[in-house]
């Protein structure tokens, strides 16, 4: 679905912000395109979605380059930005109608059934966008990039703005795409999301790719292979690390009552300061 090679970029001559990005995606896949902010993430979406030109590199997407894409490959991707693209004046429904415009009748989705599947508040419909909260805001945004039904779908930080319900609202969602056959690309530095949704990720910090894997192989290429086991023994409470390898033959001391086990897995952010020598912030 994308092919991306030696990918370059520069705001400005002779400071390049991507340094040759090579990654492809797989039709149907859920790609995670992690790293902090001013890190290239957003800048290479910008890329792969026709936004910016002027780049090196080679960029294919459906198989055709991205400078020979035609008019249908609008029609086949959507994009929710990191910042809702919204008329602030009109309300949702008027937003949502005039952006249906730009695409063939037979794709378009029923917008009240995309609202009503965000769980978008009914008294806001017609009301002027700039009178929706923050969450809301992003559930239109959301229908926008969802509207036709795209084939190719590429997601900037989904989940900014949201509460936990909202955030786990959305990442249900995305997975329903996916099971559609929905490619996703999703840029975010929410290390949850990309561990609950993603089938590989890419870590890129300071405009160079560091890895790409699945999020459980990286977990579990990081792990420091220790167990803590925390128990009861004579009344008092004590913690013990063991060799994960060594629990095969069962606990190796004496307790009355096992509290908690925990694995030494480390979490993808764990992992990402581990390649990259950064924070997420």
């Amino acid at each position: 679905m994308i092919d991306v090679k030696d990918l370059v970029f520069s705001y400005q001559k002779q400071k390049e912000t991507l340094h040759g990005l090579t990654f492809s995606v797989a039709d149907g896949e859920i790609f995670g395109f992690l790293g902090p902010n001013g890190s290239g993430k957003s800048t290479t979406q910008k890329i792969l979605t026709g936004i910016l030109r002027g780049y090196n590199g080679e960029v294919h997407l459906f198989e055709k380059p991205l400078e020979c894409q035609q008019k249908d490959f609008r029609e086949k991707t959507g994009v929710l930005f990191e910042l809702p693209y919204l008329y602030t004046n009109l309300s949702p429904l008027d937003n949502l109608n005039y952006f249906a415009g730009f695409y063939p009748a037979k794709r378009c989705r029923n917008i009240h059934e995309l609202l009503e599947m965000l769980e978008f508040k009914k008294d806001f419909l017609k009301k002027p966008v700039s009178s929706c909260s923050k969450g809301m805001r992003q559930r239109v945004s959301m229908a926008r990039a969802l509207l036709n039904n795209p084939d190719l779908l590429f997601l900037d930080e989904p989940t900014s703005g949201l509460d936990p319900q909202g955030a786990v609202l959305f990442r249900n969602i995305i997975e329903k795409e996916r099971k559609k056959g929905t490619t996703i690309f999703l840029t975010t530095h929410n290390m949850t999301d990309a561990d609950l949704l993603c089938d590989r990720v890419a870590f890129i910090a300071d405009g160079e790719i560091r890895v790409i894997d699945s999020p459980k192989n990286l977990k579990e290429k990081n792990s420091s292979h220790l167990t803590e086991i925390t128990y009861l023994y004579k009344g008092k409470r004590n913690t013990a690390l063991i060799e994960t390898p060594e629990l095969k033959a069962g606990i190796p001391f004496p307790y009355d009552e096992i509290v908690s086990i925990h694995s030494g897995e480390p979490t993808l952010e764990d992992i990402f300061i581990h390649y990259t020598g950064r924070g997420l912030s």
